[in-house]
Formats: structure tokens, C-alpha cells, sequence
């Protein structure tokens, strides 16, 4: 386990962020996505068949990645709208600039994940430092990426190379390897932010900037970073899109904004940043994909995903409110008492 620089952060403050019992949240999307389970099981039993997982579980993969990293982004308190952008230009360089080739494929990726790092460093300058609004940043940053997406692609989907789509479609001992994936970054996320002291220091800096400022914390490098991690887990879902999916288009990422942003709320994380809950993100995320397959097993249309989405992400959002109202009132309740017994 990562030692904690007690000089580094003298106030103690990232030290007591993490050692809070484990969020009600998690409780509630488990037994959320327990009772679900059981619903399908009534009503929707190919909902949660073996070949009905089989086709939904490297969908909820997908969601969780982007999940994670808009969730990096929300523990400092903004939004990356930059997400569907992020998305679709890793898809469309992973098809059309490996021309199908397998032996292109590398180089296509590698020049992915570079356009996801400028695009991180450009959004976490633009918010990070010059501190500028981030939906207003990240949406000129989305338009741009849109733009490289449709110059590499013009507008004309392709499909993948045979590796690709082995690496990402295939399966090891019956378990899809987009899951594999969504594992070892989950494992990866969840060490960072919770045993390391950067990972520390971070959910301080999301929870309390001017006391992570006071405490001589790099605020605005934390801030910056979140952008350019988000755009890596958007970029690796992206190619993970296109060997999963026959002909990705140049769209793919539209449909994944609004569900990271549910994921993000129903897993607990505080919109005004702090704690982030990476395991919660993916529970999340299966419920999410799951309620997406139920209402379609029942016979909801496709075109009314966006609307249950939109639902999944209202009630996080009433949940957390609830939350916060019960902690301010508990918070008066408690000066009110004090003050009385000091007179």
C-alpha cells in the first residue's frame, strides 16, 4: 500500500476523504440491480438469458469505460460533453486509418490514443487553467472532434480488421473480453484513486479546492488531468466500439453521453465533486444496460432508450438531493445543539 505524505497535506484532509465508511450508494444501485434481476426473471426472461447477456454485456462494458471517465471528470465538479466526440474519433481512426489491415491495426491505435491525449490536454487547459466554463469548453472541443472524425471517415462507416474484432468481440472461457477490459481498468481506476496518495490528493482537490489549495496541493494540474484520463477511457471504449460493432458510424459516441452521466449519478458521486465510486460507475452501468434490454424485451421501442435513460439519471439526481437535504439538516440540528449547550 502507497504511503501517505503527511507533509504534503497537512491538514489531514485527503486522509480523512478516504477513510469514510463505503457510500450508501453502492448499497442502493446493488439492490437496485438485484431487484431488476429478479423483475426480468418474471416478465423478461430473455432479458437475462445466456444469449440475451451475451449480446447486451459488451454494450454495458462500453457504458462503463465512458462511465469511469466522465466520472473522473464529475469528481472535480464538472462535465465532459466531449465524450460522443471522443468516441466516435477513436472509432473512425481504428477502422479507416488501419484500412482493414491488421497489419495497420497498431498504428491505428496508437494514433487514436494520441488525438484522445491532445484533445485531454486541450480540454484541460481550457478548464483546468484558464478556468473556463466546462460544458462551454468541452462542447467547442466536442465540434472540433467531430470534425476530424468526419475528414478521416466522411461520414462513411467500415469495418474493422479481423483482429480487432477478435480482440474486442471474442471471448475467453465464455466471458466476453470487452469485460476482461472493463475489469482490468476498473481495478486499475479503483488502486489509483483509492490506494495511492495522488489518487488521495485528487478526490481532496474535487471535494475542497481552496482547502487543497491551502494545503499546497497543484489544484489546477488535478483539475487538467481529469480531462485527459476521461479521454483516454473514451478513446479505448471507442475502439473497443469498433471490433465489437460490424460497421460503427461516424455517431457511435452520440448514445453514450447521457448514460455516463446516469452511471456517474446512480453510483453516488456528488455532482459538485469529491469522492468518486469506480465500482458503483460499472454496477451502474449493468443496471443501466439492463433496463435499456428489459424495456425492449417487454416491447418498449428503441427510440424511447433516450427517455428511460433520461429517468435513470433523474432519479440519481433526486436520490443525491434527498441526500444532501437530510445531511444539512442533520448538520443544523447539530450547531443548533452545540449552541445551546455552550449557553
Amino acid at each position: 500500500m502507497a504511503q501517505y505524505d503527511q507533509s504534503a497535506d497537512p491538514t489531514g484532509f485527503a486522509l480523512n476523504l478516504v477513510s469514510l465508511k463505503p457510500a450508501r450508494g453502492f448499497v442502493t444501485v446493488v439492490v437496485s440491480t438485484i431487484a431488476l434481476i429478479v423483475v426480468c426473471a418474471f416478465f423478461a426472461p430473455s432479458a437475462i438469458s445466456a444469449g440475451g447477456l451475451a449480446g447486451s454485456l459488451p454494450f454495458a462494458a462500453i457504458i462503463a469505460i465512458v462511465g469511469l471517465g466522465q466520472m473522473l471528470v464529475v469528481q472535480q465538479g464538472g462535465f465532459d460533453l466531449s465524450l460522443a466526440g471522443g468516441v466516435s474519433l477513436a472509432v473512425v481512426i481504428t477502422t479507416h486509418m488501419s484500412g482493414g489491415s491488421d497489419a495497420h491495426l497498431l498504428g491505428a491505435i496508437a494514433l487514436a490514443f494520441a488525438c484522445a491525449i491532445l484533445a485531454g490536454v486541450a480540454n484541460g487547459i481550457l478548464v483546468g487553467v484558464l478556468r473556463l466554463n466546462a460544458i462551454v469548453a468541452t462542447i467547442g472541443m466536442n465540434a472540433l472532434m467531430y470534425g476530424a472524425v468526419f475528414a478521416v471517415s466522411g461520414g462513411v462507416p467500415r469495418i474493422t480488421t479481423p483482429m480487432m474484432a477478435q480482440i474486442a468481440g471474442g471471448k475467453i472461457m465464455g466471458i466476453p473480453n470487452s469485460i476482461l477490459f472493463v475489469i482490468a481498468i476498473l481495478v486499475l481506476v479503483s488502486f489509483v484513486l483509492k490506494k495511492t496518495v495522488v489518487g488521495r490528493r485528487f478526490e481532496a482537490i474535487g471535494a475542497n479546492p481552496a482547502a487543497a489549495h491551502a494545503a499546497g496541493l497543484r489544484v489546477r494540474l488535478y483539475q487538467a488531468m481529469a480531462y485527459v484520463f476521461a479521454q483516454l477511457h473514451y478513446c479505448m471504449a471507442g475502439i473497443l466500439i469498433s471490433g465489437i460493432t460490424r460497421e460503427p458510424t461516424a455517431f457511435q459516441g452520440d448514445s453514450l453521453l447521457l448514460p455516463s452521466v446516469a452511471v456517474v449519478v446512480l453510483a453516488g458521486t456528488s455532482l459538485l465533486g469529491g469522492r468518486g465510486f469506480p465500482v458503483s460507475t460499472v454496477i451502474a452501468a449493468f443496471f443501466l444496460n439492463q433496463l435499456s434490454q428489459f424495456a425492449l424485451a417487454v416491447g418498449v421501442p428503441f427510440s424511447a432508450q433516450t427517455i428511460i435513460q433520461a429517468l435513470a439519471l433523474v432519479f440519481g439526481i433526486g436520490v443525491y438531493s434527498l441526500r444532501w437535504k437530510q445531511a444539512a439538516t442533520k448538520t443544523a440540528q447539530k450547531s443548533k445543539t452545540e449552541e445551546t449547550d455552550n449557553v
